[in-house]
């Protein structure tokens, strides 16, 4: 998930020589409660942005706990003390808008969208959320949105085809105590005992104004958002500072760990996953830029080999992603008919290990460099993008400047630390090495 905001002067395309950095006009108050606002004033359209990015996700969970963060994004649109289940999205619908959230491991973000002469009403729906979901909130409201969670489950995961592999890949991949462990969606067993008082309490904790970063951006102006916001959220009592779960660093995996299981799909495809550096830190960007080269689009290099020469997958990717604890690195290539998953498996070992042992040369690294600028300044297009890149600056970094200092570091990635970084982290025994072939489900 990179996305980015602000008010932005950038260059009509990116070519070998760099983009202009983005340039960033934002205005930021604090209300006495702790919450962090901006506003980011874009005229271009009649419309109005507004994101709230709650600092907790799947990883503030304790075990036989899991799954809160994400069934609170549910929640949040079932009606609280003044506006009843089904309203909310009446009247942004009716303002020609909408609304949506996402959660992941780290936090949850809501976001809506109206015209912007709806602004007021959005910021009155989002404090009215925030003060008084607790006020409606009973066992027939958390029955109902237990079961809809339980079948999301059931369609993402269980029902979809390789759909049970980030379920198999994040409990080897972590310890059984550690917050990246389960699934953002958390265990059917620990949703199906959830109770409105454990609930209640996990949102008592996170859900107060210090623990929010707010962005209105869009077709609006400073002095009114500021009027608004102060006038919908200042009264809010500020929170005692979440408490957390502690996580130690886990020990290194040294010894491959191999999963085979089967589901019902006609090819093979194999998950090779590795533990990383955690997000914001030194040696992200070349682990990034190693993916690019390895397996973003048909220049890399396991597409060509795999794909275009050898002809033994259908397809084949590579990302990597930090997060606060950590980060993944992962490969996943869908073997052709016929194909034998090992080999696919020792195909893309002996790719890495070309990479671990020889820098690549100049014209790979700028071409990797430039795909990855070309995608980041198409993430700054959109303006609701926008706004949550700005939140997310503002809670990960506490610069809400970073969009060009964000830039520059993968512009001064070196070929060596590509080289480097991928000869440390990506070891074949140091990786999780999933394979799902045709066969019965299986159900985690």
């Amino acid at each position: 998930m990179r996305r980015i905001l602000c008010t932005l002067l950038l260059a009509a395309a990116v070519s070998t020589a760099h983009a202009d950095e983005p340039k960033i006009t934002y205005q930021k108050f604090e209300l006495p409660n702790g919450m962090r606002v901006y506003v980011v004033e874009d005229h271009k359209a009649p419309t109005a942005y507004g994101v709230t990015w709650f600092k907790v996700g799947s990883k503030d969970e304790v075990v036989h706990r899991t799954g809160f963060a994400h069934l609170f994004e549910h929640l949040m649109f079932k009606g609280s003390a003044h506006l009843p289940d089904g309203l909310m999205d009446k009247i942004l619908e009716s303002a020609g808008g909408w609304s949506n959230a996402f959660t992941s491991s780290d936090m949850t973000v809501y976001q809506n969208v109206a015209n912007s002469n709806f602004l007021e009403s959005m910021l009155w729906i989002d404090a009215d959320r925030l003060a008084g979901l607790l006020d409606t909130f009973d066992k027939a409201k958390l029955d109902n949105q237990r079961d809809v969670v339980l079948n999301e489950r059931r369609q993402s995961y269980e029902n979809q085809p390789y759909g049970n592999h980030e379920l198999f890949i994040q409990e080897s991949l972590w310890p059984a105590n550690h917050g990246y462990h389960w699934s953002t969606i958390g265990y059917p067993a620990d949703l199906k005992a959830a109770a409105v008082p454990d609930v209640a309490d996990f949102f008592k904790r996170y859900y107060v104004p210090n623990n929010a970063t707010m962005v209105i951006a869009g077709d609006v102006k400073f002095d009114e958002v500021k009027k608004q916001v102060e006038k919908y959220f200042a009264w809010i009592p500020k929170g005692a500072e979440p408490v957390r779960p502690q996580y130690k660093t886990p020990p290194p995996i040294t010894k491959e760990i191999v999963i085979n299981s089967t589901d019902d799909v006609q090819v093979p495809r194999v998950y090779l996953s590795w533990r990383g550096p955690a997000h914001y830190t030194t040696e992200e960007p070349a682990l990034k830029i190693a993916a690019t080269m390895l397996g973003d689009g048909k220049s890399s290099r396991l597409y060509k080999r795999l794909v275009y020469d050898e002809k033994i997958a259908q397809d084949v990717s590579a990302y990597f992603n930090g997060e606060t604890l950590g980060g993944e690195f992962r490969i996943t290539a869908t073997a052709k008919p016929g194909v034998d998953p090992k080999r696919l498996i020792k195909e893309i070992t002996e790719e890495v290990a070309k990479l671990s042992a020889t820098a690549p040369d100049a014209k790979e690294l700028e071409r990797a460099q430039n795909s990855y600028e070309a995608a980041f300044l198409g993430g700054l297009e959109d303006t609701l993008q926008r706004a949550i890149q700005l939140a997310e600056y503002d809670v990960f970094t506490n610069d809400p400047d970073y969009f060009a200092k964000d830039l520059a570091r993968f512009r001064a990635v070196t070929s060596a630390q590509v080289k480097d970084a991928t000869a440390k982290y990506l070891k074949p025994n140091m990786r999780v090495n999933l394979t799902i072939s045709p066969g019965k489900k299986v159900v985690k």
